[in-house]
């Protein structure tokens, strides 16, 4: 622990950062803060001071308000409780929901100019639903960790510590119905609720131990997907048919080649693969590539209608590099064709 840890030092808030914290200088020093919102000044704990470049630092007063700022929609996150008392998973949950949006668009167009050198402005949109709920009831997973004292909750922010809670605001109605809220599991090392589309919520304690392979269903406009409970899936309620539909809408028919070597990368259990092929046919050509192997087994089953479909396990870098390396001279021509989602 570095000799600034625990002081505390007011703040002009001037930008947003990834990862939900703020951006905010002293005496010329990057501070990351927590629970702030650009133009607002705060008074802020300095909690890490190991990097030169940048230190980071909870608010434990906010100074000068904005006007987006509203009381959190998670209690447990309340920048009234001690810093070491708030839950983390809604980082921002203390704005506005238009002005979470807007600043949000502004993170993904800076990340787009720095680090792709690419200048183009973004929309971040409501996806159907979310601004008649606030912004909130929309996970379908989500992940409590248990302590060693059996006290089941998520973790206080940036730390490992278990803090109980009495709700899940951004969990859907269900996936808060099943949590298991004051309850102890010692033994357990933490808790999956899983909300598939039948509407059965699934509660997968993880205890170190092999565990017997659940298998649900998830639906995507008419097609129906399998795979392990607790196997990835899109964690809002709608974004699996947003990101099919996209993806459907996004590909330019004239330019498509049903036969080249067309790919789905981090395929998971074939979602995008299933969207490539419902729009252009069950000959489409398409390899999932995808490094859990579960998930690929999942992916091989539900692509298994088209002819032209295959799934594999494996790393995507190394599977780029390998084809780079080795593919012969028909496959480079297909692959000049492809396209890649």
């Amino acid at each position: 622990m570095g000799e600034q840890v625990g002081r505390e030092v007011e703040v002009d808030v001037t930008n947003m950062a990834h990862g939900g914290v703020s951006v905010a200088r002293h005496d010329g020093r990057v501070i990351f803060v927590s629970d702030a919102i650009p133009g607002e000044r705060v008074r802020a704990r300095i909690t890490e001071d190991s990097k030169k470049s940048f230190w980071r630092a909870d608010t434990v007063e906010v100074l000068d308000a904005s006007p987006h700022r509203r009381p959190h929609v998670w209690a447990e996150a309340s920048v009234d409780r001690a810093p070491e008392d708030r839950v983390g998973g809604a980082e921002l949950g203390h704005v506005r929901l238009a002005h979470q949006r807007e600043l949000k668009r502004q993170v993904v167009v800076d990340s787009l100019s720095r680090m792709a050198h690419v200048d183009h402005d973004v929309q971040v949109q409501a996806l159907p639903g979310d601004d008649e709920s606030d912004g909130l009831g929309w996970r379908t997973r989500v992940s409590l960790h248990v302590g060693d004292d059996g006290v089941v909750g998520p973790y206080a922010s940036r730390s490992h510590r278990v803090i109980p809670v009495t709700s899940l605001p951004l969990a859907t109605a269900g996936v808060n119905g099943a949590a298991p809220f004051g309850q102890r599991f010692p033994g357990v090392e933490g808790i999956d609720l899983v909300a598939p589309a039948d509407g059965h919520v699934r509660m997968l304690l993880i205890d170190g131990k092999a565990q017997r392979r659940d298998t649900i269903t998830e639906r995507v406009r008419d097609r129906e997907f399998k795979l392990e409970a607790g196997g990835f899936w899109q964690v809002h309620r709608r974004a699996a048919e947003t990101l099919y539909d996209a993806v459907q809408s996004s590909i330019d028919e004239a330019l498509f080649d049903p036969r080249a070597a067309n790919l789905d990368l981090y395929g998971g259990v074939g979602l995008l693969a299933a969207a490539v092929g419902d729009r252009f046919g069950d000959t489409t050509r398409i390899t999932s590539v995808e490094s859990d192997e579960v998930a690929t087994e999942f992916a091989g089953d539900n692509l298994a209608e088209w002819v032209g479909a295959a799934s594999l396990t494996s790393r995507v870098d190394r599977y780029l590099q390998k084809l780079a390396r080795e593919a012969s001279p028909a496959e480079r021509r297909r692959l000049q064709g492809a396209t890649v989602v």
